[in-house]
């Protein structure tokens, strides 16, 4: 696939170029923007011709044209005369005009207060958010460090847990048609018991891809991440890269999650009236055990569709289509069509691979709320489903939630309610390479299969600089047994079962856990932040167990122990 993907991308990189669009880069999902982008969104009430909250990670220009567009809303005189006028917190404001000096490169309006009052040799942080900047007609680079340093125990244990990360990372454009984005950097990292539990059982490590021990019970690894994007007209937008990508409204998601390991891929993304479409092709790492010495892994492929459609002012719906499967070592050619069903082409060549199908909504109300959902469909059969047997033949998933903003009247205090359910054997296939899975992790929801799982959120921003966060998921799930495949483990074969009927969600052994965690941050500089964590996780069968952290970070993301 690297070779197809060669030839189709580095002549269009310099044939584009002479009449492409302005090209942006990623904010990465997770960043402290992606809650004022919600907040902006549910308050304004109405879906803006943007239409791009679905597909993450957001771009830089598009949560800019967002945050100036509602914010210039609110500063009209004429619009807060109307009853329905929008209405932002000083937080809210803050927080914007923080948004917008982050990304002060796609900015249209006037930028005099971003300039940093104390520079460093005049040259280090001229304005508060990068490190070194440099911003001309023709050439635009921020570059800045990243740093991650956590230290903490956990209940009954011995030993100290740490997550030490450090690295830098860079984005630009070249004469506003060609964007890029790196991030280095390198980890070490021991975790909570349960979190060294998880790397034994699936040989993998949540988020990452290749790992080393370190020290005790500790781990190793490199992360590196780095795309180009330019525009092939007005309203198609290309990236190139290896990065994790997301589809979804929700704190999980049944499509594509970014929990993953990150992966090389191809994104085509056409905006044109009230459409967004989008076309994801990877190429991916089947399951595969680590062994000593150096080896080339296999690959595996997948190719996604997702379209959303923004049907009245405050309601969107989506479809949602994949496929993922297995050749020896070479991406299908008929998968390459982005605009055909790609159910049809899996039958027209036998249908050998997994394909999938899905749909999405989301719905904005009163200016307060957000109701979100998902149904993923591996396999549907209806006359099993009105028998209610637990035919294993019915292979779906589905996802309900809701945001709540300014609750209860309490300003910038924000409640989210998720719930996600998945039947055994979704997701997984009779050829392994087939199955819906990247470098021995999920590419949908971190639980796979054969699960019930409920989570609640809320995040207080009482002032500018003070965050409180609190986070509790409860969920079961059925694991097999020594003789019976249960199908909540996705990277088994469909075909090992020895019955056809009687699944039903958490049937096996049934695992139950509540993981419980609350955060209480502080940000001392632009994007430096020191914090505080609290986790409580209770397993049937084991011992409850208690994790304090505190740490500092600078430009990265929180690490998050969410299972």
């Amino acid at each position: 696939m690297m070779q197809i993907i060669k030839r189709v991308v580095y002549p269009l990189v310099f044939i584009c170029p002479i009449w492409a669009a302005a090209q942006t880069t990623n904010l990465p999902e997770g960043s402290k923007e992606y809650q004022i982008i919600d907040r902006l969104e549910i308050k304004y009430g109405k879906n803006t011709q943007l239409n791009f909250s679905t597909q993450k990670p957001y771009t830089r220009k598009a949560i800019v044209q967002q945050a100036e567009f509602i914010d210039s809303m609110f500063h009209t005189d004429s619009m807060k005369l109307l009853p329905n006028a929008i209405k932002l917190t000083p937080v809210d404001e803050y927080n914007v005009q923080r948004l917008l000096m982050n990304n002060s490169e796609w900015v249209t309006g006037s930028k005099e207060n971003f300039a940093s009052k104390n520079t460093l040799w005049n040259t280090f942080y001229t304005t508060p958010g990068n490190l070194f900047e440099v911003n001309t007609k023709d050439f635009f680079l921020a570059v800045n460090p990243i740093l991650n340093l956590q230290v903490g125990s956990e209940s009954g244990k011995d030993g100290m847990l740490y997550y030490n990360k450090r690295g830098i990372t860079l984005r630009g454009m070249i004469a506003n048609k060609i964007g890029f984005s790196t991030t280095i950097s390198d980890n070490q990292e021991r975790g909570p018991q349960f979190f060294t539990d998880y790397v034994i059982a699936q040989r993998a490590l949540p988020g990452e891809g290749f790992y080393k021990k370190f020290g005790t019970n500790g781990y190793d690894y490199f992360d590196g991440r780095g795309y180009i994007s330019f525009g092939v007209t007005k309203y198609i937008d290309v990236q190139f890269g290896y990065d994790k990508n997301f589809i979804g409204n929700g704190y999980r998601s049944l499509f594509l999650d970014g929990a993953g390991n990150s992966a090389l891929f191809l994104k085509l993304n056409t905006k044109i009236w009230k459409f967004n479409y989008e076309n994801i092709f990877m190429e991916l790492i089947p399951t595969y055990d680590k062994v000593k010495g150096d080896k080339l892994l296999d690959r595996k492929y997948a190719a996604l569709h997702h379209l959303s459609l923004d049907v009245t002012k405050w309601l969107n719906l989506g479809l949602f289509e994949s496929v993922s499967f297995g050749r020896k070592n070479h991406f299908d050619f008929q998968y390459l069509n982005p605009i055909i069903f790609l159910r049809h082409v899996e039958g027209s060549v036998g249908s050998p691979d997994n394909a999938m199908v899905g749909f999405d909504f989301k719905a904005n109300v009163a200016k307060q709320f957000q109701f979100y959902g998902q149904f993923i469909l591996d396999e549907f059969h209806v006359n099993q489903i009105f028998k209610n047997n637990g035919s294993w033949v019915n292979k779906y998933g589905y996802q309900l939630g809701v945001k709540y903003v300014d609750a209860f009247k309490i300003n910038n205090l924000d409640l989210q309610f998720e719930t996600n359910r998945v039947r055994p054997f979704t997701y997984s296939h009779y050829d392994s390479t087939a199955n819906y899975t990247h470098y021995n992790q999920p590419l949908a929801h971190p639980l796979g299969a054969n699960f019930q799982e409920y989570i609640g959120i809320v995040k207080y921003q009482p002032a500018p600089k003070w965050h409180f966060d609190a986070r509790v998921i409860y969920y079961y799930k059925g694991l097999d047994t020594a003789d019976q495949n249960f199908g909540g483990d996705i990277f088994k074969l469909y075909n090992t079962r020895k019955k056809n009927e009687g699944f039903f969600v958490g049937d096996g052994l049934k695992k139950k856990v509540l993981n419980a965690a609350f955060t209480v941050g502080y940000e001392l500089k632009e994007n430096l932040f020191i914090e505080a964590n609290y986790l409580f996780r209770k397993e049937n069968g084991y011992d409850n167990i208690n994790v304090f952290h505190i740490g500092i970070r600078l430009n990265s993301l929180r690490r998050d122990y969410n299972f």
